[in-house]
C-alpha cells in the first residue's frame, strides 16, 4: 500500500519531527523501515528528509565561499590610502609602480607616482625624528659592523638581546672619525653598553675608542673562524687538484706507446705524487686546526679562558710551523690569529664571570657549574648526554635544575659575534627600490619600520613584540600611529 504524502501522515508531520527523523536517519542506529513505520510515512519520505539534512550539513561545513558575498564595508579616507601605500612598500616590499597598479586595479583609485613618493618621504622624515628620540640606555651589548648597499658602506649598530637597530647610516667613508660621530650621537641618546662586538676593522674600533672611552670592544668569532675555514677549503681544493693531476699522468703512462717520453712522464709522476702527498698532508692538518679552533676554543660551551688561550696559542704555533709550505695563503691567517687572540676570546672571560656568580649564588663548586656548561656541547639525543646529565643531577640533587637553567640563560646572553648585522643586511637588500627612489632617507624609514614592526612569528618571548618593546620593556602604539597615520584597521571575525 502506498501512502499519499500530500494527504496522509507525511504532509501532516510537523517541522520539528521531520528534523528529528532526519537526524535519527543520519545517525544510522535504526533502520529506515523502523523510522518510517513509527510516524506512518513511507521509506521514500525518510530518504527525502535525510537528503535535505545532508545537503544542509554540506552547505554549513563547506569551505567554498560565495565570491560575491559582501564580507564587510569600510569608508576609505586619504589617511587609509596613505596606510595602504606604506604597507604595500614596507610590508609587501612593493615598488612604486606596483603600488600604483594595486590601487588602480584592486581599489579602483588612481594614485600618481609623485603621491606615492610624497607619502614615503613624509614618513621617512617622521621616522628619522622618532629614531633620534629613543632612549638607548637599555642596550647592554652592542654589535657593530659595516654593510654595503651598492658601493657605499652603511654603518650599523644592533642590540644583541632585542635586535633593535640603533645605528644605520650610509656614509662615504668608514674610518674612525665617521664611526665616532655616529657613536657620539648614539651616546647622546643614552647608549652606554657593557661592551660591544666587532670584527677586526680599525674604523669601528677607533671610532668607539673616541666616543665611548674605555668600553671594551670584543672580537667577532665568526669572521676569524670563517677565514680559517676558507683557508682549509682552499688548501683542500689544491690537494684535490694535485691528486687529479697524478691520476691523469698515471692514465697516460698506462696507455703506453709513449716512446722516449715515458721516462720523462714517470719522473714527472713521481714528483707529482710527492707534491700531492705534501699538499694533502697540509690540507688535512689545517682542516684539523680549523676544527679545533671552532669546536674546542671558540665554542660557547668550553673550558675557562686560560685553557682556551693555551689551546689558541697552540693552534697559532702549529699553523706557523706549516707557514713555509704556502706563505701567501697561510701567513695572513696566522697573523690574524696572533693579533686577535685577546679580542676574540673576550667572550670567554664574560662567561667565566657568569659561571662563578652562578656557583656562588647556588653555594656549589665552580667545577661542577663548568661541567654543567660543558654538558651543552653534547646533543640532547645522545646517550653520553644523559649519562653525564644523571651524574651531575646526583651531585647537585635539588639544585640541579636551577643550576642547569641558570647556565643555559647565561650562555644565551653571552653573544660572540656581530652576525645579527649581516642578518639585518639581508633584510635591507629586499628594499632596493626604496634606495633608488627615496635616496639616503630610506634607511631611516627602514630602521624605524624594522624596530617597531611586531614579530608575527618568533620565540615565545618575542612573538607579538617589536624590537623596541623587547629593548625597553614598554609597549608602544602601532607604527602607523607613530607616523601620524591613525590606528590600524580592527580585525574582523
Amino acid at each position: 500500500m502506498t501512502i499519499n504524502q500530500s494527504d496522509g501522515a507525511a504532509s501532516k508531520l510537523p517541522e520539528g519531527q521531520r528534523k528529528a527523523l532526519a537526524v535519527r536517519a543520519l545517525a544510522g542506529s535504526e533502520s529506515i523501515t523502523v523510522l518510517a513505520d513509527e510516524p506512518g510515512v513511507s521509506r521514500k519520505f525518510v530518504y527525502a528528509q535525510t537528503g535535505r539534512a545532508n545537503a544542509a550539513l554540506d552547505e554549513a561545513f563547506s569551505t567554498a565561499a560565495n565570491d560575491d558575498e559582501v564580507l564587510f564595508e569600510w569608508k576609505v579616507t586619504q589617511r587609509m590610502v596613505n596606510q595602504m601605500i606604506l604597507a604595500l612598500v614596507l610590508m609587501c616590499r612593493g615598488s612604486y609602480r606596483g603600488v600604483i597598479e594595486f590601487m588602480r586595479d584592486v581599489m579602483g583609485w588612481p594614485v600618481s607616482l609623485g603621491s606615492v613618493h610624497n607619502v614615503l618621504a613624509a614618513a621617512a622624515r617622521q621616522a628619522g625624528v622618532i629614531n633620534g628620540g629613543i632612549e638607548l640606555s637599555a642596550v647592554r651589548v652592542g654589535l657593530h659592523d659595516e654593510i654595503f648597499q651598492g658601493p657605499r658602506p652603511v654603518l650599523a649598530g644592533v642590540d644583541a638581546r632585542s635586535t633593535f637597530c640603533y645605528l644605520l647610516a650610509a656614509e662615504a667613508h668608514r674610518d674612525g672619525d665617521t664611526w665616532g660621530v655616529h657613536l657620539l650621537d648614539a651616546k647622546a641618546q643614552g647608549l652606554n653598553p657593557d661592551y660591544t662586538i666587532a670584527d677586526a676593522g680599525q674604523g669601528a674600533r677607533a671610532g668607539q675608542a673616541v666616543a665611548c672611552g674605555d668600553t671594551p670592544c670584543h672580537g667577532d668569532v665568526f669572521h676569524i673562524q670563517h677565514q680559517f675555514e676558507s683557508l682549509a677549503n682552499t688548501l683542500a681544493r689544491i690537494a684535490q687538484g694535485d691528486k687529479s693531476h697524478c691520476e691523469k699522468l698515471q692514465a697516460r703512462i698506462e696507455k703506453g706507446q709513449l716512446g722516449d717520453r715515458e721516462i720523462a712522464l714517470t719522473v714527472q709522476l713521481d714528483l707529482a705524487r710527492k707534491e700531492a702527498a705534501r699538499s694533502q698532508a697540509l690540507a688535512r692538518d689545517v682542516r684539523t686546526l680549523s676544527q679545533w679552533l671552532g669546536h674546542d676554543v671558540l665554542s660557547l660551551a668550553g673550558p675557562d679562558v686560560a685553557a682556551r688561550q693555551e689551546l689558541y696559542d697552540f693552534i697559532a704555533a702549529e699553523l706557523q710551523l706549516r707557514e713555509h709550505e704556502d706563505v701567501r695563503r697561510i701567513r695572513p691567517m696566522r697573523v690574524a690569529l696572533q693579533n686577535q687572540r685577546d679580542d676574540v676570546l673576550a667572550f670567554a672571560k664574560v662567561l667565566d664571570d657568569k659561571l662563578v656568580a652562578i656557583a656562588q649564588s647556588h653555594n656549589t663548586s665552580e667545577q661542577i657549574v663548568r661541567q654543567v656548561c660543558l654538558l651543552h656541547r653534547l646533543p640532547s639525543s645522545s646517550t653520553a648526554y644523559w649519562k653525564r646529565w644523571n651524574r651531575l643531577r646526583s651531585k647537585l640533587t635539588d639544585k640541579f635544575h636551577l643550576v642547569l637553567d641558570a647556565v643555559a640563560n647565561a650562555m644565551a646572553l653571552t653573544p660572540r659575534s656581530s652576525s645579527l648585522v649581516e642578518n639585518l643586511n639581508s633584510r635591507l637588500r629586499t628594499y632596493f627600490t626604496l634606495r633608488r627612489h627615496l635616496g639616503g632617507s630610506y634607511l631611516a624609514l627602514l630602521q624605524f619600520f624594522l624596530n617597531h614592526r611586531r614579530f608575527m612569528r618568533s620565540r615565545v618571548d618575542r612573538k607579538g613584540k617589536s624590537p623596541r618593546e623587547l629593548m625597553t620593556g614598554q609597549d608602544h602604539p602601532h607604527w602607523f600611529t607613530l607616523l601620524g597615520l591613525g590606528e590600524p584597521q580592527p580585525l574582523r571575525a
